[in-house]
């Protein structure tokens, strides 16, 4: 049987910690929320690893690292209302609920939703809810969002979703294009302006639906 308690710890002291992971709330709750109850049954044994787990069909589970740097960089105030683009099996939820009032996490995939919605309700995570819908239109409904993590790798983010921030909001992801390294990149609302910046790379897969639509030929 797997020793996940020490297997978080060693996460956090040697994947989180060295790579520029510093916010003590943040690693509390990386070492707090037990990540094998969010992946398949048959990859608990390397639940741990410094590296993106499929979970479904085109679809991961974002590598500790990168997914710690991304919301070290969103910065949640205990006050935020966080929206996560891309649910998947909840764990992204799981981590920024423990930082933020309320955690809305959108998902497709009605499997991947209901994964998620049972291991946040098996946890008592009731900050947390899991709504569906597609990805690259957001969920506008609750908006406008502090925070916006969209929980994967996209060639470019849809105007629609940056709209969803609020004034002074963080968007966070890594924009990939292609097999080749990506770039982490915050963006900030100031008013109807709004600026960005890379942040580190990363090799994150890119989520289905996220691809650069193709440009006009003559």
């Amino acid at each position: 049987m797997p020793d996940f308690e020490t297997a978080r710890l060693n996460m956090v002291e040697s994947q989180l910690r060295p790579n520029r992971v510093s916010d003590e709330q943040l690693l509390d709750a990386f070492e707090t929320v037990p990540r094998e109850r969010f992946v398949p049954e048959a990859l608990r044994s390397i639940t741990y690893v410094d590296e993106d787990l499929k979970i479904a069909p085109s679809r991961y589970m974002m590598e500790p690292m990168v997914l710690a740097r991304l919301l070290q960089t969103a910065a949640i105030e205990p006050g935020d209302v966080v929206l996560v683009i891309g649910a998947g099996t909840g764990y992204a939820c799981a981590i920024a609920a423990h930082l933020a009032a309320t955690v809305v996490g959108l998902e497709s995939d009605a499997e991947l939703a209901s994964q998620a919605e049972s291991a946040l309700a098996a946890l008592s995570i009731d900050n947390s809810v899991i709504v569906r819908g597609s990805l690259t239109e957001g969920y506008p409904k609750q908006a406008p969002y502090n925070v916006i993590l969209i929980n994967g790798a996209v060639e470019e983010i849809p105007a629609g979703i940056t709209g969803q921030l609020a004034d002074g909001g963080r968007l966070v992801t890594v924009e990939r294009s292609g097999a080749g390294m990506g770039k982490a990149v915050l963006v900030e609302r100031f008013a109807d302006a709004f600026g960005r910046r890379h942040i580190f790379d990363a090799a994150t897969p890119t989520l289905p639906g996220f691809e650069k639509a193709p440009g006009f030929v003559f």
